[in-house]
Formats: structure tokens, C-alpha cells, sequence
């Protein structure tokens, strides 16, 4: 299992500089987990491609329906008090704190190309592709 954060999510369905390693990503591994938060993150993604007329209702509604298949029975709601720690020591915002709180919870890593969070929570988080590349060696 890996946590994913929102953009990673977002990576893997739609087309950006990072969908061919984050296809590779969720090849290693497909069990994705994420903060409730997620979800919300995710719809304000679909919002901006739908105000930018990227993508129809009809295509926001499949996506939707896809992200939420893939994170199925792997949300988590993250206690406040761990993520206000963690946004105490940090510069991070609290959304991205809530991800780090989850990866340490789940003692697992939060897979992010956030540089703040990869800068601050070193131990934590890791890129896609260097957890991709330490996986395949």
C-alpha cells in the first residue's frame, strides 16, 4: 500500500508530464490510500478542467467514478491532533499535512512530486519516480 496524494491521483487520469511514471507506479502497486480530503481535492482538479473546457460534465462525472473506484475502502479520516503536529513542525499546509499524518499512521509512504513536502517531510514522502525506481531495483 502507498498513499497517493490528490495530484498523483490526478496523474494517473489524466495525461500530464508524469502519467508514464505514474502508470508505472500504480503497476507496482495499486493499493492507493488517501485522507478523506482527497475527494475534494479531486473535484476542484475536475472543476478547473470543466470551467476551462477541457472536459464535459459527462467526462468530470466518469472520472469521478474512476478515482473513486480506485480509492475505495482506502480513505481515512486523519486525527486533527496528528496533522496540527505535523503543521506545527512544518511550512506545509494542513491539507498536506493530512497526508503525511496518514503515511505515518499507516507506516507507509506518501507518494507526492510536492518539493515543500519532499524538502520537509524527507522520511515520509517520495517522488514517483524515485519510489518507482526503488522499486524496480
Amino acid at each position: 500500500m502507498i498513499i497517493a496524494d490528490t495530484n498523483i491521483i490526478s496523474y494517473l487520469l489524466f495525461p500530464t508530464k508524469y502519467s508514464d511514471t505514474v502508470d508505472a507506479l500504480y503497476r507496482l502497486d495499486s493499493n492507493w490510500a488517501a485522507p478523506m480530503l482527497w475527494k475534494s481535492e479531486f473535484r476542484n482538479v475536475l472543476a478547473l478542467y470543466l470551467r476551462k473546457k477541457i472536459i464535459t460534465l459527462e467526462k468530470a462525472l466518469q472520472i469521478q467514478d474512476t478515482a473513486e473506484s480506485i480509492m475505495l475502502n482506502n480513505e481515512f479520516d486523519i486525527s486533527s491532533s496528528r496533522v496540527l503536529a505535523l503543521v506545527n513542525e512544518s511550512s506545509c499546509s494542513a491539507y498536506d499535512c493530512e497526508f503525511i499524518a496518514l503515511a505515518n499512521h499507516l507506516d507507509t509512504p506518501l507518494i507526492t512530486q510536492d518539493k515543500k513536502v519532499l524538502m520537509e517531510f524527507p522520511t515520509s514522502a517520495i517522488s514517483v519516480a524515485d519510489y518507482v525506481f526503488s522499486q524496480q531495483t
